[in-house]
């Protein structure tokens, strides 16, 4: 039975199945990306490609990613550079971004023709024609054409990246430019031949497990919903089937970060200064690498919830491993960082894998609810939900209320970064989430958000924890919060 709709994640899913069952078992080689492929792909005949070998080329090279190489086995390593272009997968996209369709009629204006200042169009037999080692992709032919009959394609890759991160070889094959990646993954989810994927740490958590070391899971707020009908505390209890000591919610970190950054937003609005918050390194990458004054300036300098509660097992358990599992590819890049005290990340698919691989239904395993964050904390996984637990915490404190601003999406990011860098931003507080819908919606969720977000609100009835009350039983005393 297929998880997921688009063949391209099923096929990714399903290397990953293979990857992490024989990591399991210890017979992983150097030869298995060409025995996945022909496992998966056991025919002569071609399904979704040209032939039968492209289509092994392509999960052979998703078993390099899932097995955490890189995916060109030519190209030098580079780790944090998590999304990569599988490039056997890439030719199926257009090549060519302006073309000229059979409702040209070769009328008399030629507007076509005399818009264009490249002189990369002619008039052709029955249609007009581009020359296009002229053509300079401008788009003023498509826009004077007074039949509509030149159109403009935009690969889907280039058209969701926020940042103008992607261009192509010689051979028309999408390039990341690095120096601009911030690692959202919007290329990942847009692209229609999953010809962009991420790198995997698969591969080294199953090595620690075997071993027997001591490891803690701590999972993102987004996960809750996320395995059908399993509660959180049964998704819980099945990462510990997996060989994890024990499983903590990130959530009980994001209840500390709230409480953190409150008193931060509380000494900038006295200073009239604006801040943004920091929990999604996506966000905090495009600030970064993009908007560095407002970095340096206005980003908030509290760690992730991720980090706070990574920092704060670490404090209590030193010889502990901690492994984050989140819906998110810029976490990976995240725990690469000099203040890192997370040792690998895994998403969603990756650890549903490793279930199956493990033979372990959530549904069916029996578990029981133990301290819990506040539904502030877990609701830092839906949008809006940071500035939220921030004005929760200046209520509790009867402090003055923030006026927050939402930037859904790394679109809505840049605007408002913007806008924050030349002093129009109307709001003291600004959450950007690179994700639409914030991380339910992030690329490597396994449910649609609003099926989660259901589950998510019915599973949280009751849960009258304040963040206080959640601080408090879950002590951060003495655990650094801070980036600097």
């Amino acid at each position: 039975m297929s998880m997921f709709n688009h063949e391209a994640r099923q096929f990714k899913f399903d290397v990953l199945k293979e990857i992490s069952q024989l990591a399991y078992e210890g017979k992983l080689t150097d030869d298995s990306a060409a025995a996945i492929s022909r496992k998966l792909i056991p025919g002569r005949k071609a399904e979704f490609r040209c032939c039968v070998y492209k289509e092994r080329e392509i999960l052979r090279q998703r078993t390099r990613l899932a097995c955490g190489k890189m995916a060109d086995e030519g190209a030098a390593y580079n780790p944090r550079q998590i999304v990569q272009v599988i490039d056997a997968a890439c030719d199926g996209c257009t090549i060519r971004k302006i073309q000229i369709t059979d409702n040209c009629r070769k009328c008399m204006a030629k507007a076509c023709l005399a818009s264009c200042k490249f002189d990369a169009i002619s008039m052709g037999l029955h249609r007009a024609q581009i020359d296009y080692t002229k053509c300079k992709e401008c788009g003023a032919c498509a826009r004077s054409c007074p039949y509509n009959a030149i159109v403009v394609t935009e690969r889907p890759c280039s058209q969701h990246c926020p940042v103008d991160a992607i261009r192509w070889d010689e051979n028309g094959i999408a390039q990341i430019d690095e120096t601009k990646c911030i690692n959202c993954g919007a290329c990942q989810a847009a692209c229609p031949f999953g010809a962009i994927e991420d790198m995997s740490w698969v591969v080294p958590v199953v090595s620690l497990l075997k071993m027997g070391t001591p490891m803690f899971a701590i999972v993102a707020p987004a996960i809750q919903g996320q395995f059908d009908s399993a509660t959180l505390p049964q998704i819980k209890k099945s990462i510990e089937l997996l060989g994890f000591e024990k499983v903590y919610e990130v959530a009980l970190g994001a209840d500390a970060v709230a409480w953190e950054e409150q008193a931060e937003l509380a000494e900038k609005m006295e200073a009239g200064v604006p801040m943004t918050t920091s929990c999604c390194p996506a966000f905090v990458n495009l600030a970064k690498m993009h908007f560095p004054q407002i970095y340096e300036n206005n980003m908030s300098t509290v760690v992730s919830p991720m980090m706070a509660l990574a920092r704060k097992l670490k404090k209590d358990h030193p010889d502990h491993g901690v492994i984050f599992i989140g819906p998110c590819l810029a976490k990976k890049q995240e725990a690469m960082e000099s203040f890192t005290a997370v040792d690998y990340v895994l998403t969603f698919e990756e650890v549903a894998a490793m279930m199956i691989a493990k033979h372990i239904n959530p549904a069916e395993v029996e578990a029981k609810e133990e301290d819990y964050p506040s539904i502030f904390g877990r609701n830092f996984a839906q949008g809006g939900g940071v500035g939220k637990a921030v004005a929760q915490v200046a209520k509790e404190k009867a402090m003055a209320a923030p006026v927050g601003v939402y930037a859904d999406g790394c679109m809505e990011c840049k605007k408002q970064l913007t806008l924050m860098k030349f002093g129009k931003f109307t709001g003291n507080i600004l959450e950007g989430m690179a994700c639409p819908g914030g991380c339910i919606a992030g690329p490597a969720v396994i449910e649609p958000p609003m099926v989660a977000k259901g589950r998510m609100a019915k599973e949280n009835i009751g849960n009258q924890k304040t963040i206080e009350e959640s601080v408090e039983s879950f002590d951060f005393t003495g655990v650094p919060m801070h980036r600097k």
